[in-house]
């Protein structure tokens, strides 16, 4: 096979002459009128479909109590039914009394608890609505949502950039250790969203380490991906973080949230926060002015579908199966189409929805508004930063896990056409420019 040649290589006129072929492969692809989705890290419909015989659980003579003898739906236990702690606490690799049960929705439970410490103050501390500065720490690139909820309260976000062992710590100490203003810390551990990094151990055993300036400084360590590997043989761990920060006598440091939304259904899952006893018994507090309880009846389908840790595992390997070839057919497409021309660089997770892509400075925005002229949407550029605003404009996130396989293999290599096109003028606009420096 014939060697490639990085496009900064090439000579003005080939540029053109390139630039020419790809513009007409372009017009093709936008010819066909595609409408492909991979704007989001949702789960297909063959995923979806691993879990409808959870619809079958129940019927109209069930025995609907939980195994303390509770009636599930009825009224009452304000953190979840004790069996479904069970489930729910092997996931977050906690104590069963160290976790409390809340709806269908993790990112709801998020939002609640930053509006909690916002109106409310955290454990007896100023509430943050009452102060003049709050600030959140943000990893970028990072998770959309996490970012619009902060954004939501008017708390100043402050990028920390990632590296291959998760945050920049040395920045994360810096800020978190000087500055009272900083209440916070947005983090995907393990498979992270959008890069698929897993925090090493020395970063999780510095987080436990930090002595916050702000004596309410909480960890929101955001653990979506904990059961969600993409290999049987090839597989990121991290340490605990709820033990490390109690070995290094910080046990209320950090609230660590999961579910069951890319386990079972997105849409009708299983949350949970997992925290210090001091941490749950502050939350309880103010929950049990919000609600009676949780939806009992869906956490009683999920612990009778799954019944325990190895049937969920078991789950995760049919999920695999599905999202194995989708990642693989990604990764492959691109090193094909791009690998040696110098126009960007991907992640290869072996976990989690996605893949991240940076192309050349400046080239993000227009790669996504090209793959959106062709029929192929993808999360807005920019999205994986706080405000929106990606400082260099190069990150894109890729899902592949929604597309059929067929039509991710066709969106895959569009948007490898759409970095090449955007590229090259991007390396020519460059060279316009100094030509004209130059006179």
């Amino acid at each position: 096979m014939k060697e490639k040649i990085p496009y900064s290589s090439m000579s003005r006129n080939d540029l053109l002459d390139l630039k020419i072929r790809l513009e007409k492969e372009f017009d093709k692809y936008r010819a066909k009128g595609l409408k492909l989705d991979m704007s989001r890290g949702k789960p297909s419909v063959k995923q979806l479909n691993l879990s409808m015989g959870m619809m079958d659980v129940f019927h109209s003579e069930s025995d609907l109590k939980c195994e303390d003898g509770t009636d599930c739906r009825n009224y009452g236990v304000i953190d979840g039914i004790p069996e479904a702690k069970r489930l729910l606490a092997s996931i977050a690799e906690v104590p069963p009394e160290e976790i409390m049960i809340f709806g269908n929705s993790s990112l709801n439970v998020m939002y609640d608890t930053v509006s909690r410490a916002y109106s409310l103050g955290i454990m007896g501390h100023t509430p943050w609505c009452k102060l003049d500065s709050v600030k959140f720490l943000c990893p970028v690139p990072g998770y959309d949502r996490h970012f619009k909820i902060t954004q939501e309260f008017g708390i100043e976000m402050i990028n920390i950039p990632m590296t291959p062992e998760g945050p920049d710590m040395d920045l994360v100490e810096k800020y978190v250790n000087n500055d009272p203003a900083v209440k916070g810390i947005w983090c995907v551990p393990k498979y992270s969203n959008p890069t698929g990094i897993s925090y090493s151990d020395e970063t999780v055993k510095r987080f436990a380490k930090l002595k916050p300036a702000a004596e309410d400084f909480r960890i929101f360590w955001d653990n979506a991906y904990s059961v969600h590997h993409l290999y049987e043989d090839k597989r990121d761990e991290i340490l605990e973080i709820i033990e490390a920060c109690r070995k290094a006598g910080r046990p209320d440091m950090v609230y660590k949230f999961t579910s069951t939304s890319k386990i079972s259904f997105p849409g009708s899952g299983v949350a949970a926060i997992a925290a210090s006893p001091a941490n749950l018994a502050d939350i309880e507090k103010h929950v049990s002015a919000q609600t009676i309880g949780h939806d009992k009846l869906n956490q009683l389908r999920h612990v009778r579908f799954f019944r325990d840790r190895y049937g969920i595992e078991a789950q995760m390997r049919r999920h695999a199966d599905i999202l194995r070839p989708k990642f693989e057919v990604v990764e492959e497409t691109l090193e094909r189409e791009l690998d040696g021309l110098e126009i960007g660089e991907w992640t290869t997770p072996l976990g989690g929805y996605f893949i991240s892509f940076d192309s050349l400075d400046g080239c993000a925005k227009e790669i996504v508004a090209r793959a959106a002229q062709a029929g192929v949407k993808m999360t807005p550029a920019g999205a994986t930063f706080p405000y929106g605003r990606d400082p260099r404009d190069r990150n894109v996130r890729i899902a592949p896990s929604y597309p059929p396989l067929e039509d991710l293999r066709m969106a895959a290599k569009l948007f490898a056409l759409c970095v090449k096109v955007v590229s090259v003028e991007k390396i020519l606009d460059e060279q316009e420019e100094k030509m004209k420096e130059a006179k």
